[in-house]
Order: C-alpha cells, then structure tokens, then sequence
C-alpha cells in the first residue's frame, strides 16, 4: 500500500514534468533551446520536449525561417560627379543560421538597415549621375554580392536588393530638364536638316535620270528612224534594180528605135521616181503624152533641177 501511496504521486509528477517540458513549434519558426544557460540546440516547426529546470526557450530566441522584407528610407548621396541624390531601396533576406543571428548580432534589422544605407552611398559614389538611371541593375548587383558578404557572419542570406528610387534635387532636374529639351531641338534640326539634304539628293537623281531616259529616248528614236531609212533605201534599191532588170530584157528583145526610146524614159523615169521620193517637197511635171521627145526633157530637166516647164 505504501508502494501504491508512492507510485501515483511520482506518476503525476511525471506527467506535470512531461506537460511542462512539451513546446509546439508553430510552422515558420524556429526555438533556440539553452541548457543550464548555454545554447544547446533548434527546434523546427512541430512538437517537441525540453528537460524543465534544466532546459528553457530565452526570450526573444524566437526566429523566423520565412523570407523578410527590411525596406530601407531614402538618404542623400552623392555620385562621383558630387550629385545629390535620395535613394532607398527594398533588401529581401532570411535567416540560415538562427543560432549566430541570436547570439553574435545585438539588434539585427537595426545592423542590417545600417549596413545597407552604408553600401547604398559607397555604390552611388563610384558612378556618375547618368549612370544612376542606366545602370541600375548593375548597382543592385553590386549591392547584393556586397550585403550577403559583409552579412554571412551574422547567419544572414541577402537574396536581393531592389534599389526603389533614385531622385536629384529639384534644381538638378530642372537642368536636366533643360539639358533633354536643348538636345531634342537639336536633333530636330539635323533631322530637318538632313531631311532637306535627302530631298535635294532625290531631287538631282532624279533630274539625271529624266536625262538619262531622254536620251535613251532619243538614241532609240534615231535609230529607228535610221533603220526606217535604210529600209526606205533599200526598197527603193530593189524596185530600182528590178526596172533595169525590164530595160535590160527588153533591150535584148527589141532594137528599134521606138523600142530604145522607150527603154531610155522607162530608166529616167525610174530615176525621177527615186528623186520624187527623196524629194523634201512636192514636184509637178507637165509634158506632152503625145511626145516622148518632150517626156525625156522633162526628165531629164528634173534630174538637172531644173524647173522649167517643157514644151513642144
């Protein structure tokens, strides 16, 4: 019975301790556990045990496993060219070591804000203000690389630096300002300018190449009318060949007087034909039907130029 008076006490006792040594780590965070003052080890999420009286969960060893966001407010800094400027900037990290973040930083966010306000005015001063605006993804990756550097000791992981807004003062963008509207007046004009030197450029092709298709034109006018010429000729040549040809046969046939006569004004009369053709104007030839002697005068005064009428 005295086993029993004995045994439940100690059982309850037990059950106390068990009750008073479970600890539920919510989802997200992390529990730093000391032992007899001294850290020990790190509870993740869900339910664990620690020895009471000996073992206990200090305040503020609470962390977080969960990306954070430390949102930087603006400062003044100056650029290598000795610019004012308000820059801030978003710094995105997490924790990987919650133990030396606990135990080796004091007050981390306020470490990790000064820490980036200070790289923030060493990267602006190396560049000049132009470089600000077209640079600036090169800044935060300098400022990334930097960070998770300088912040590895404290069991910190920067995953990114967004660098929100870079702004001169008012006077710097006035200039700016002034400076953008000089040099948009400025390639107006050389866009007028060449625009103008582009219209006479086009203007003078085109000019030479009107040229170069009149004469083109009038080289294929001429030698279609040298080709009608030649052709002129040479059917006149033809009919011409093809006349003395007759005369010829006709001769070969008959020896009369009459006959001869008649080949002689055949021949004038095919040269009179020839020349009517070529003839720059017209020519009226008068004879007598009834003479032949009067004909051939009259041939033959057209091959002379004469231009006497014949009589008989």
């Amino acid at each position: 019975m005295n086993g029993a008076f004995f045994g439940i006490p100690t059982l309850v006792l037990m059950a106390l301790l068990a009750l008073k040594g479970k600890t539920v780590v919510p989802g997200g965070q992390v529990y730093l556990v000391e032992r007899l003052g001294k850290y020990n080890r790190q509870l993740d999420s869900g339910i664990h045990f620690v020895i009471p009286f000996l073992e206990e969960v200090p305040g503020g060893a609470t962390t977080t496993s969960k990306e954070e966001i430390l949102d930087v407010p603006p400062q003044e800094c100056f650029t290598k060219d000795n610019v004012s400027v308000k820059a801030d900037a978003v710094v995105y990290w997490r924790l990987v070591d919650h133990a030396r973040a606990f135990y080796e930083i004091g007050e981390l966010s306020t470490a990790l804000k000064n820490v980036v306000l200070t790289q923030i005015r060493a990267e602006i001063g190396k560049i000049d203000l132009d470089e600000t605006f077209t640079n600036r993804q090169e800044i935060n990756e300098a400022l990334l690389r930097d960070l998770d550097q300088i912040t590895n000791p404290w069991g910190v992981k920067v995953t990114r630096v967004e660098l929100k807004d870079l702004t001169p003062r008012q006077n710097v963008l006035d200039a700016m300002e002034q400076q953008m509207a000089a040099e948009r007046t400025r390639r107006a004009l050389i866009l007028e300018s060449e625009g103008a030197r582009q219209a006479q450029v086009n203007e003078a092709q085109g000019f030479a190449e009107s040229k170069v298709l009149a004469a083109k034109a009038d080289k294929e006018a001429m030698i279609l009318k040298a080709e009608g010429e030649a052709k002129q000729q040479e059917l006149v040549s033809k009919a011409k060949a093809l006349s003395i040809d007759e005369i010829a046969k006709v001769v070969e046939t008959r020896q009369s007087a009459s006959e001869v006569m008649r080949v002689q004004l055949a021949s004038e009369w095919t040269e009179m034909g020839q020349k009517m053709l070529n003839a720059q104007g017209g020519s009226v030839l008068m004879v007598d039907p009834q003479s032949p002697a009067s004909l051939l005068a009259a041939l033959r005064n057209l091959q002379t130029g004469n231009n006497n009428q014949p009589t008989g």
